[in-house]
């Protein structure tokens, strides 16, 4: 999809940028908002990174340090009632960027996200919205903006963006024959001076020893659902309270779980604090477990989406079968234990 029009005018004509991720940023957000930074700044334009955070997710962590959650060293008083514009990657609603939704909302903002929507609002100059939900990654969609401002790649933009498609498409093994331009923004990236090798060991190397003795406990509790098509398994608050949210490796768990013979969907449900449960969602090909997340309040894409909700675990998790008993056509009445 061509990037619009109102979006490659809207940046042109502003001085000076708020770029805004989603909360509990992942790869393809910090990748997304880090690369656009860059280019906006070599356009001379002032931009500040922001994100509500927390960076749980232990390769993104190292990033931290190049956000803020406020915006006070961004201009003066008067600047601020006048000249200032957001734009928001990687999450087409600002809700999703939390403590930073009422900061944006002052100004004018775009949206630029990769995550189907049924609806979204159109395209506008004071708004302009690029969604494209064909894309694997937000940084496809940045890549192809900043070749839209006119610019090409530098090495550290290329290394941000390489980083993000690669954590969102589980360094390509998400990918099929349908996202050949993925591998082709890739080769591109690589042309600029990035290397797979050492991306492959930022994302995967340096895990915790606890964070393997999790995933242990983890996988030792899952349920085997639907004639094995449905795998379950749970973290609880005791889990959360030894291990914390750093050591949680999702990634390597859906990897190992979605090699057994049959599976067709997995789902992890934590508890977290505050009596709040978070829910990771992951299938293989025709299970659309976007669908399922949404029921709840969250989303996502088709084979990986996900949700935090406020919810006893025992009664969400008779729930969500429920919806998948939907899915597999078949009549399933578990438990409540």
């Amino acid at each position: 999809m061509k990037v619009p029009n109102e979006l490659i005018d809207f940046i042109k004509t502003g001085s000076t940028f708020i770029v805004a991720g989603h909360m509990e940023p992942d790869g393809d957000c910090v990748g997304s908002q880090l690369a656009l930074c860059s280019a906006l700044s070599r356009m001379g334009k002032k931009v500040l990174a922001c994100s509500a955070g927390p960076f749980k997710r232990s390769e993104v962590k190292k990033f931290e340090n190049k956000f803020t959650d406020t915006i006070t060293s961004l201009s003066t008083p008067t600047e601020i009632k006048t000249d200032i514009r957001a734009i928001v990657v990687d999450s087409s609603t600002i809700e999703r960027t939390g403590k930073l939704q009422g900061i944006i909302e002052s100004f004018p903002y775009a949206v630029i996200d990769h995550h189907d929507l049924v609806t979204h609002p159109p395209s506008t100059p004071q708004a302009p919205v690029y969604i494209d939900s064909n894309a694997s990654s937000c940084t496809i969609l940045i890549e192809k903006i900043i070749f839209a401002l006119g610019l090409e790649l530098t090495e550290e933009e290329a290394y941000y963006l390489f980083f993000g498609l690669c954590t969102d498409t589980g360094f390509f093994r998400h990918l099929t024959e349908k996202n050949a331009e993925s591998f082709e923004a890739a080769a591109r990236m690589i042309h600029r001076g990035v290397s797979p090798k050492k991306v492959y060991s930022s994302i995967n190397s340096g895990k915790s020893l606890k964070s393997r003795i999790l995933m242990g406990h983890i996988l030792s509790r899952t349920e085997s659902l639907f004639d094995g098509k449905l795998l379950m398994s749970y973290e609880t608050l005791e889990d959360y309270m030894e291990f914390g949210a750093e050591n949680r490796d999702s990634d390597a768990l859906n990897q190992l779980l979605q090699s057994i013979k049959g599976v067709e969907a997995i789902v992890i449900i934590r508890q977290e604090p505050e009596g709040n449960c978070s829910v990771s969602f992951r299938s293989l090909d025709s299970i659309d477990v976007a669908k399922i997340s949404a029921n709840f309040g969250g989303g996502g894409h088709k084979n990986a989406s996900g949700l935090l909700i406020k919810s006893d675990p025992v009664i969400l998790k008779k729930l969500i079968i429920e919806s998948f008993s939907e899915v597999f056509h078949e009549p399933h009445l578990p438990s409540l234990n």
